[in-house]
């Protein structure tokens, strides 16, 4: 099988067959030769609202493929590479104890569905609520107002990505192709195909939860156990190991194997790793505000005249304020909503989500400026403290809504008096607000130093009637949980992993990490 690369089709024109007869011309062979063609990737390429293209790699099966590649010197012609996940060789090592999961978003998911497939029987531990009760527990919120502490927008099977966009995409290194092996995990498990080859896969709040319980489904299935409503409360180690663990402040679990798959809004556990050595960083991450706009602007701002053909338009924008310090689009949201995603009384955070569909009608994005322990300290800890702080300041002023406002008046530093011609789309109730008042200055200076540039990238951003709401602040971990090359910690016997480690940025990333632990543990580890 060949691959084929750099495949570029007209908007006006993309169907099956136009692609199959433009990779028979660019090989100059006749589509009759093409026995089987496969979309490998899919982007866009918009730089030219005049002609905005489809940008195609595809797998094809031809006669004579070895010698066509010899003859070919077209450098976008290449054989196409075996991307075929392979489980690690099984080590011979007993355990001592069943290896338990904290936690079931991603990383923790990840890391059960590979060891029960392989035999390994985890236990899933998870502090809030399985989806089905956890959906109704985030619903009532909105609602009433009334916020469950343990099930949330951020606790709960699935993780904090089961509230958000569903994005799939990463930009890291993967020369594994484990991303792919995540996206094929995915489809599986009743996520559509087409995230196997967008350049921006993404399923939506509504089909992540369907695959979330299918995963779950499976790991059970395959032996696993979980337990829910069930809080990591307390560890006894003993000589720098893991001896066993406590849940809910009353039952101990003999546990010399424990995946710590906590997710970056668990401060409780955080503080109490730290009075058990377990060693910790503050690390640098980024918080500031969502900003929505009509979706009808982003889309055609974006892709002009083919706006109607094209699906909800994506953007990523970055900018570096005259002193240094970084700005950058975050998890935007097309056609999405902007979240109360609360997890502590008397604090409040958003963030974004958006249906498979992406259909609401108003497009947001976070938009965060970048904070480091320089502004809150070395502590480990530190960044949850500055987080913490900010989020109360937004409870108290906006009286435990979320607090949002124009952009003309948060230019002015004054409060809005409406909302009205502007486009906004809330889960959870509203307080209009002056979020000066909650952002520190050189998080509001950098915000109005960033946005008129944005506006010069995509028009109609920095118009005065787009609204901005308060506080986006849950972005990434400030932690860093110290670990090894084999993703132990200092203390023996303890494995962190994901986001809430701090050792990734979103869905795909987690689950990688999760991936990887569960290849530490085969590798050493018997089944038997």
């Amino acid at each position: 099988m060949l691959r084929l690369r750099q495949v570029k089709i007209e908007v006006t024109n993309d169907s099956l067959e136009s692609l199959t007869k433009k990779v028979a011309k660019i090989l100059n062979i006749k589509e009759s030769n093409i026995k089987n063609l496969q979309i490998h990737k899919k982007s866009i390429d918009a730089r030219n609202k005049n002609n905005i293209l489809f940008v195609y790699e595809v797998d094809i099966n031809i006669p004579n493929e070895e010698k066509i590649l010899n003859k070919s010197k077209n450098i976008n012609l290449i054989k196409t590479p075996n991307e075929e996940y392979i489980y690690p060789k099984m080590g011979k090592e007993k355990l001592t104890s069943k290896i338990i999961i904290v936690g079931s978003g991603p990383a923790g998911l990840f890391a059960g569905l590979m060891l029960a497939k392989k035999g390994y029987k985890p236990l899933i531990i998870e502090r809030g609520s399985n989806i089905e009760k956890r959906v109704k527990e985030v619903e009532t919120f909105w609602e009433t107002g009334k916020l469950n502490k343990e099930s949330n927008v951020q606790f709960g099977e699935g993780g904090a990505g089961t509230f958000s966009d569903g994005k799939l995409n990463t930009l890291i290194k993967d020369k594994r192709n484990l991303g792919r092996k995540v996206l094929e995990i995915f489809v599986e498990h009743g996520a559509p195909k087409e995230i196997l080859y967008n350049a921006n896969p993404h399923i939506g709040t509504d089909i992540l939860r369907k695959v979330v319980i299918n995963i779950r489904e499976d790991i059970k299935k395959s032996g696993g156990e979980f337990l829910y409503n069930t809080k990591l409360t307390n560890l006894t180690i003993k000589d720098s190991k893991l001896e066993s663990i406590e849940i809910n402040n009353q039952e101990e679990i003999i546990c010399h194997h424990l995946i710590l798959a906590i997710g970056h809004s668990a401060r409780d556990t955080f503080t109490m790793l730290k009075t058990k050595n377990i060693q910790m960083l503050a690390k640098p991450f980024a918080m500031g505000i969502r900003i929505m706009h009509d979706e009808n602007l982003i889309n055609t701002s974006i892709y002009g005249k083919y706006a109607k053909l094209l699906p909800p338009a994506n953007y990523k924008l970055t900018y570096t304020t005259k002193s240094n310090r970084g700005v950058y689009t975050f998890c935007m949201c097309p056609g999405g909503y902007v979240v109360n995603a609360s997890s502590e009384e008397n604090h409040l955070a958003i963030n974004g989500m958006s249906n498979h569909a992406r259909n609401s009608g108003t497009s947001n994005s976070a938009i965060i400026v970048t904070v480091t322990p320089k502004d809150f300290g070395s502590d480990p800890l530190s960044g949850l403290i500055f987080q913490r702080t900010l989020e109360n300041k937004a409870y108290d002023i906006g009286k435990g809504n979320i607090p949002a406002e124009l952009y003309q008046d948060f230019k002015n530093n004054s409060p809005s008096s409406n909302l009205n011609n502007a486009s906004y789309m809330f889960k959870g109730k509203y307080t209009l607000s002056n979020i000066n008042d909650i952002l520190p200055k050189f998080i509001s200076d950098s915000l109005k130093e960033a946005i008129p540039y944005f506006g010069t990238k995509i028009k109609g951003f920095d118009n005065d009637n787009a609204v901005i709401a308060a506080i986006e602040s849950r972005t990434s971990s400030p932690v860093r949980i110290v670990r090894d090359d084999l993703m132990e910690s200092n203390i023996k016997g303890i494995y962190p992993i994901g986001e809430g480690a701090g050792y990734a940025g979103g869905i795909t990333t987690s689950a990688i990490d999760g991936i990887k632990v569960a290849e530490q543990f085969i590798k050493k580890y018997t089944n038997n």
